[in-house]
């Protein structure tokens, strides 16, 4: 039974930094970051698989980096020059699928408890 648990959130002003960290009690074969804001959906962040190879959204590239520790199983989202609109409730999950890097919701079937990330301006 995989079990994932989050930390790091908090709250921090506009052009702040975070880091987001993930642990695995288990094997992986893919990781993700998915956030959801009041009122809309879910949507990926970033994902890397087992060899390091990532993909992230559009509204993050260049200013999130997903990295992962394999030796202490644990997954990471450094976030630097935070915005306002990245305030979200911020999800650890993983997913066992080969299209782990469409970020699709369906395709993680483990998920964290969430973080919360507030980004005043």
């Amino acid at each position: 039974q995989l079990q994932l648990v989050e930390s790091g959130g908090g709250s921090v002003q506009a052009g702040g930094s975070l880091r987001l960290s993930c642990a695995a009690s288990g094997y992986t074969y893919s990781m993700g970051w998915f956030r959801q804001a009041p009122g809309k959906e879910r949507e990926g962040v970033a994902a890397t698989d087992s060899v390091g190879t990532s993909v992230y959204a559009d509204s993050v590239k260049g200013r999130f980096t997903i990295s992962k520790d394999n030796a202490e199983n644990t997954l990471y989202l450094q976030m630097n020059n935070l915005k306002p609109e990245d305030t979200a409730m911020y999800y650890c999950a993983a997913s066992f699928t080969g299209t782990w890097y469409a970020m699709l919701v369906a395709d993680f079937h483990y998920w964290g408890q969430g973080t919360q990330v507030t980004v005043s301006s």
